[in-house]
């Protein structure tokens, strides 16, 4: 880490050293064309093609990092933020949309409390205390963690195991598909937290013009993913009628065709981006509304 001290003119961007968050990270940094190669050995690497070092910390402590330290971006979870009370101390830029998982209250299924109220005075263990306290402060009705009945213990690793060793009455962790849970013989009794990775920056960048860039890249990358191109013709008849099937991301793009001498009426073609999820009765409405020629591209890569 000492090689941080000797980078001045390079954007120091936090990402999570492994995880949940790692993998899908890397695959983002790739599609926003920041070039990397990371030694198994070392949790810094420099980017090949931008004046950007990458460095390699457990998301729990890059709000941290970015908010107090050097570090002008990083990505790491919304639950890590506000563990940590970092958000007056950094700048949200985006939902990453990515690593999505509920911080939620556990307690063993064959016991009898099916509410967290239930759990006022008892043991709670989480690798969460801050949220954990806040959430367990506000069921009490107190206003400071030191007048809580509550005992917040924390525990880094393995909290699914807390109760079945006799250590907690329930807990406080995060939850992917819930198998895990089921599995310690858990059950959920509140959701305290939907999360998921975000990009965050420091209030003062050293760079902003290339977090500026960045972001615009994040974000273009996030829309490929969610948008697909339609393309279409329509009599301009109709136009106003398709228009309202596919109005697009912000509007939609129509051109005049060259009329044939058999047409009696006006075409016009028609672009507009149109959310993946949908597509299908998209592509459905128009054909029964009169438009022809529907085609659909993928969207590799954008700025919107």
């Amino acid at each position: 880490m000492d090689l941080v001290n000797h980078l001045p003119d390079r954007l120091l961007f936090a990402v999570p050293k492994k995880g949940r968050l790692y993998e899908r990270c890397c695959s983002l940094l790739g599609g926003a064309d920041i070039l990397f190669r990371r030694s198994n050995r070392l949790d810094i690497a420099l980017s090949t093609n931008l004046p950007i070092a990458l460095i390699f910390l457990p998301a729990a402590d890059i709000p941290i990092f970015v908010g107090e330290g050097n570090c002008d971006l990083g990505i790491t979870g919304l639950d890590q933020i506000k563990e940590a009370d970092m958000f007056d101390s950094v700048e949200d830029l985006l939902d990453l949309n990515f690593g999505k998982c509920k911080l939620q209250v556990q307690v063993p299924a064959s016991g009898e409390i099916s509410k967290p109220e239930q759990l006022v005075g008892k043991k709670i263990v989480s690798s969460f205390r801050n949220l954990s306290s806040d959430y367990f402060c506000k069921l009490e009705n107190v206003d400071d963690v030191s007048k809580m009945s509550t005992k917040i213990k924390y525990v880094g690793g393995s909290v699914e195991a807390s109760c079945a060793l006799g250590v907690a009455d329930g807990i406080v962790d995060l939850v992917e598909s819930g198998e895990t849970m089921k599995a310690a013989g858990l059950k959920a009794v509140s959701t305290i937290l939907d999360t998921s990775a975000h990009l965050i920056s420091s209030k003062k960048p050293r760079f902003p013009e290339l977090v500026e860039k960045i972001y615009h890249r994040f974000e273009g990358i996030l829309a490929a993913e969610k948008y697909v191109l339609c393309n279409y013709n329509a009599p301009r008849s109709i136009l106003s009628n398709v228009l309202k099937i596919t109005p697009g991301r912000r509007s939609a793009t129509v051109y005049a065709l060259e009329r044939r001498q058999e047409d009696t009426e006006e075409w016009v073609a028609v672009s507009a981006m149109v959310e993946k999820v949908y597509i299908g009765n998209i592509m459905d409405e128009l054909k029964a509304s009169g438009a022809t020629d529907i085609l659909v591209f993928t969207v590799g890569n954008c700025r919107v």
